[in-house]
């Protein structure tokens, strides 16, 4: 299976691994059509893709602007789904009730939203296939992981439940360990840069991953006709120490 000609919308594709996703897929003869909240960052992704990508706003938390974006897109043939906001570890004792609620509005309610509206309007093509995007954490929790590890886990088994009520459409997921990403924006710049580090370290590869290349794994996802109900790993082997 070839994405040459493919029609990908990639929502959340306007920075980081889902640019970079739709950037890959560009490259290999597909048409990206990035999706986002703010209008700037759609442009601006714009600007680093091919003349032939196009994109669109969306809000994720209003059913009505989802299916917009879905009828301004027409038939697609690959669905991704990479939107999230960046990330924040946090403690229980500090956890609150909405913050929970505002990181699982994007990463599950919204994905749940958009596979729904594309599955009802019958947008998705013969042979096409959804990528979800989940994380490590699932596998490998760790202190102030509460929101990432169990979001990571229910988009799982989301995947599994969602291959066999969507076949013969394909649902995979990709699971990233921690990314050279802008969803780490909220940490000053410092801290950051001392996390990578730090994880590097630890990790058999001796480094983090870059969006290009876990980008790859979506692309993977995308052309293996066999692969439905599958989560990527790639995360460097850190499940593994």
């Amino acid at each position: 299976m070839t994405l040459d000609g493919a029609r990908i919308l990639i929502v959340g594709g306007t920075s980081g691994l889902g640019l970079a996703v739709a950037q890959a897929a560009a490259e290999r003869g597909a048409t990206p059509i990035v999706a986002s909240r703010n209008r700037a960052s759609v442009d601006r992704a714009l600007g680093a893709l091919p003349q032939r990508a196009y994109g669109n706003t969306v809000d994720l938390a209003d059913p009505g602007s989802i299916t917009r974006l879905v009828e301004q897109t027409g038939p697609i043939d690959h669905l991704i789904y990479t939107a999230g906001e960046p990330l924040q570890l946090t403690m229980l004792t500090d956890l609150t009730p909405q913050a929970a609620r505002n990181f699982w509005d994007t990463r599950y309610f919204g994905a749940l939203g958009v596979i729904r509206t594309v599955t009802v309007a019958g947008t998705l093509q013969v042979g096409g296939s959804i990528v979800l995007t989940g994380g490590n954490a699932g596998q490998r929790p760790s202190p102030g992981w509460s929101l990432g590890a169990s979001v990571c886990g229910a988009m799982e088994a989301l995947t599994r439940q969602l291959a066999l009520e969507l076949a013969p459409i394909r649902v995979n997921l990709v699971a990233p360990g921690v990314t050279r990403s802008p969803l780490w924006a909220s940490m000053p710049a410092e801290h950051e840069q001392a996390m990578y580090d730090d994880i590097a370290a630890t990790l058999p590869v001796g480094r983090v991953g870059e969006p290009s290349e876990v980008a790859l794994a979506y692309l993977y996802a995308m052309e293996q006709p066999m692969a439905t109900g599958t989560s990527i790993l790639v995360d460097g082997g850190a499940v593994l120490v």
